[in-house]
């Protein structure tokens, strides 16, 4: 049965506005690779008029509407778009699924995520009352001071293409602390991916969210993206993507001297000890790589294990693989679904196919699934006899593509794990729990995973180091990066100051 996709423009000031150069992007359905409809695509026009009605949101009433209100007022906004999207989730879902291509029990369990992310921020705007004018130890007793958080102001929030297979959820990472924090916020998702993330315009307009807290706007990269990241009154950027891009989002920002945080690619590393209990293991393994199509920044793609467990453990390895269900992602039971778009599929295939070339050897996988014809689909794919020195080592794939390396001490095990660019997520595997934090301690990791891999909980924080980029998202640190603290300091003394000699009377 079709999923009716709804028809949207872009979402502005509260309302939907047809793109100034009626620009539109045609919607493919990556299990069918059909056009299944189209998506409104923002140009450098659209972004001015998006920005300032930005900045009439955050100025309206003096800012008593939105900007200086109480977190509790905020916080009634943000638990009324969690409640919409609750009951819109069957929906969401299905149109996350055919948008993106993840399996629909994977797309249900993220609805719950960004519901429970709303509700989470919420709660900490409420907490953000209590916060205000927290004072400050002095020693002198002649001066008081004060804190004052207030909203960093206009914010830019860039989601592409990179993250497609979350795209209302990653989206959701951003905008919740965002308007929690008094921001007006502009959403540039992926061109992609943006269905979802054009829902919640429709969810906001039925919540009466005040005009232009936040603005939608779909497009490609070079038309909004690079818009966004160098206009001259948007006051921080937020973007999740490649390293690529990043150095193009810094270099504009450099300009106006603006802050922006980074969320980036990854190599993840999952290093496995001789300890374990294998099968369990192997299902982590598997999941930290192949989870969510394998699109996922954080995968732990690199699996470096025990030289004295590596022949059992790939076995088995390839036997869970062998029960992994792909399939269309409507299925029930489907755990492996298309990648998002042909031009990905290509590059997955040529990461394979390079991978042969260079000498390593296709353990399992590699192909496109024998009994699918239609849709990007690549069959979970493990590769051995790899150097480090190869481009499937180095290089992010994006795809449900696992690499694999031996070792035999500790010592080299983390060297081969430390051995990237990046440094976004990394997991340890081991019944021995001092081994376990000796090397979390050691990974050049934002986030280390013990005896599991992608876990994710909106109360962590989320980011990496090295290539993967500077900031934290999520938790009260996510919330913090979208407030700027005001220091107030009074001279409470009855007394002259007496620094300069007074005039003569």
């Amino acid at each position: 049965m079709a999923i009716p996709i709804p028809s949207r423009q872009l979402f502005i000031n509260g309302d939907w506005a047809e793109p100034l150069l009626k620009k539109r992007i045609p919607i493919i359905n990556p299990t069918t690779e059909e056009i299944i409809g189209d998506i409104p695509a923002a140009t450098a026009e659209d972004v001015d008029v998006a920005v300032q009605a930005a900045r009439s949101a955050l100025t309206r009433n003096k800012g008593k509407d939105w900007a200086f209100a109480s977190g509790a007022v905020r916080a009634k906004y943000l638990r009324a778009i969690a409640a919409k999207i609750k009951e819109r989730k069957p929906v969401l879902a299905k149109l996350e699924t055919v948008d993106c291509g993840k399996p629909l029990s994977e797309s249900e369990a993220d609805m719950d995520d960004v519901i429970g992310c709303f509700e989470y921020y919420a709660d900490l705007a409420e907490g953000l009352d209590a916060k205000q004018k927290a004072p400050i130890s002095l020693p002198m007793k002649t001066f008081k001071s004060y804190v004052i958080r207030e909203p960093i102001g206009v914010v830019a929030l860039i989601v592409p293409w990179y993250f497609q297979n979350y795209p209302l959820l990653m989206a959701t990472w951003k905008v919740a602390p965002a308007l929690a924090a008094g921001c007006a916020a502009i959403l540039k998702p992926s061109e992609l991916a943006s269905v979802t993330c054009l829902e919640l315009g429709e969810v906001c307009r039925e919540v009466d969210l005040p005009a232009g807290v936040l603005n939608i706007l779909p497009g490609l990269g070079p038309e909004a993206g690079a818009s966004l990241a160098s206009h001259p009154h948007v006051d921080k950027i937020s973007f999740t993507g490649s390293t690529v891009t990043a150095v193009k989002i810094m270099t504009a920002a450099a300009q106006r001297v603006k802050p922006v945080t980074l969320e980036l690619g990854g190599k993840g590393p999952i290093v496995v000890f001789e300890d374990v209990d294998i099968d369990k293991a192997v299902e982590w393994t598997i999941f930290g790589c192949f989870y969510t199509n394998g699109q996922i920044c954080s995968a732990t793609s690199r699996l470096i294990v025990h030289e004295s467990i590596a022949a059992e453990f790939l076995d088995r390895l390839v036997k869970w693989s062998e029960n992994i269900k792909i399939s269309d992602p409507l299925e029930e039971g489907c755990k492996l679904g298309p990648i998002v778009s042909r031009g990905q599929y290509e590059k997955v295939m040529n990461f394979i196919s390079n991978a042969k070339s260079e000498g390593a050897t296709i353990l399992y996988g590699g192909n496109r699934p024998k009994h699918l014809k239609k849709g990007f689909f690549v069959e979970p794919t493990i590769i051995t006899d790899v150097t480090t020195s190869m481009q499937i080592w180095r290089e992010e794939v994006f795809g449900p593509v696992l690499c694999v390396k031996t070792f035999t001490t500790e010592e080299e095990a983390i060297e081969l794990a430390n051995d990237t660019h990046y440094g976004l997520g990394g997991a340890v595997v081991s019944k021995d729990r001092e081994r376990c934090d000796r090397v979390s301690k050691l990974l050049q990791n934002g986030a280390v995973w013990v005896n599991c891999s992608q876990p994710c909980f909106c109360q962590a924080p989320f980011g990496g180091t090295k290539w993967s980029g500077f900031g934290r998202e999520l938790g009260e640190w996510g919330l913090e990066s979208y407030l700027s603290v005001k220091q107030v300091t009074e001279y409470v003394s009855d007394e002259q100051w007496g620094w300069y000699q007074p005039p003569k009377q």
